[in-house]
């Protein structure tokens, strides 16, 4: 028999089952047993046979792919993260189609409307927050989806996250305890970014709490980049009073506040403490290594695909998944003027 002219009906005599569960393990149903998936898909590999696409979506009212909206493709952060849930979602026999809305929320609708468009059978979103109309026309159109990288505060969306504020509170916390009093912070965009905005005001509560004030002028909000977090650090430094910690809204921005300061041979941490947050792979080999909060990236990114599944198969999941974050402390951080404790 031609390879080329392989059906469906010659995969399940090959196989020694039906047509309908072909179809079904070839779609990873999981009704299919392994025994069954592993024979279906060895009779498919020797005939050559591969399901059109269209019309198994088509039979199936799925096209069995997710599509992930992130705030934007240039930045490593998400990597870890996106990579993890692909792989739980190819394990499930879905495709990952990626998106970004370059941190606009309204942007963002447009880009969901376009994904929907295309069929996808489940959207990922980062953060909590997000245009009303968004979570409407999802609703509207009955497209499940899932919110990542913050817990939905008002209960009303599935999520898989963690609580920003307080991870960035356990930060300052930590420098008051060394010593610090004089802070400032460079937490990224505000506007439009839930997380951002979550860790700035984590940080302005435990140093409230602590007697401790984080003027206006200490905070300078900086894009996403290494470049951006050097130019921010350049702007903390050129100030007439200088701060002994520097709190980073996440470690791109950290390590260019690092790099700034040895330009400018500050020494990191004898003169100025610097941290940041998501405890991304370079992290830790950064000369000195970063003090940061370590996210589990990979656990959510699976968790979100096995939620978002889930959700496509009408199957029970968990409205949030709440994932715990440790404060990791390296070498970027000690008391002011000092030694690391």
């Amino acid at each position: 028999m031609s390879k080329t002219a392989a059906k469906l009906i010659d995969v399940a005599r090959l196989a020694g089952v039906c047509n309908a569960t072909v179809s079904r393990a070839l779609a990873r149903e999981p009704t299919v047993s392994a025994a069954t998936l592993e024979r279906v898909e060895a009779a498919a590999r020797q005939l050559g046979y591969v399901p059109h696409g269209a019309a198994s979506a088509l039979r199936a009212q799925r096209t069995r792919t997710v599509g992930a909206i992130l705030p934007t493709l240039d930045n490593m952060l998400y990597a870890k993260a996106t990579h993890a849930l692909q792989k739980a979602l190819d394990a499930g026999g879905y495709l990952l189609l990626l998106a970004c809305h370059d941190f606009d929320l309204r942007n963002e609708i447009k880009v969901a409307r376009s994904l929907i468009e295309r069929g996808v059978d489940g959207i990922v979103l980062i953060g909590a927050e997000h245009d009303g109309e968004l979570f409407k026309l999802l609703e509207d159109l009955a497209v499940p989806y899932v919110l990542t990288w913050a817990l939905d505060p008002s209960g009303h969306h599935p999520c898989v996250g963690f609580d920003n504020r307080s991870a960035a509170m356990r930060v300052a916390n930590y420098l008051v305890d060394i010593g610090h009093r004089d802070f400032a912070m460079i937490p990224g965009v505000v506007a439009g970014n839930d997380r951002a905005r979550d860790r700035l005001a984590g940080v302005r509560e435990a140093l409230a709490a602590r007697g401790i004030e984080l003027p206006a002028q200490s905070v300078i909000e900086a894009p996403y980049t290494v470049a951006a977090g050097r130019a921010a650090m350049r702007g903390l430094l050129a100030a007439s009073s200088r701060p002994t910690a520097v709190i980073c809204g996440n470690d791109v921005l950290a390590m260019g506040a690092v790099l700034e300061c040895q330009a400018q041979s500050i020494a990191v941490p004898g003169e100025i403490s610097v941290t940041g947050f998501d405890d991304m792979e370079a992290a830790s080999i950064l000369v000195p290594a970063l003090t940061t909060v370590h996210v589990p990236m990979g656990e959510m990114g699976r968790a979100a695909a096995q939620q978002v599944l889930a959700h496509i198969r009408g199957t029970a999941a968990a409205p949030l998944t709440e994932l715990a974050v440790d404060l990791i402390v390296r070498d970027t951080t000690a008391p002011p003027g000092g030694s690391r404790p």
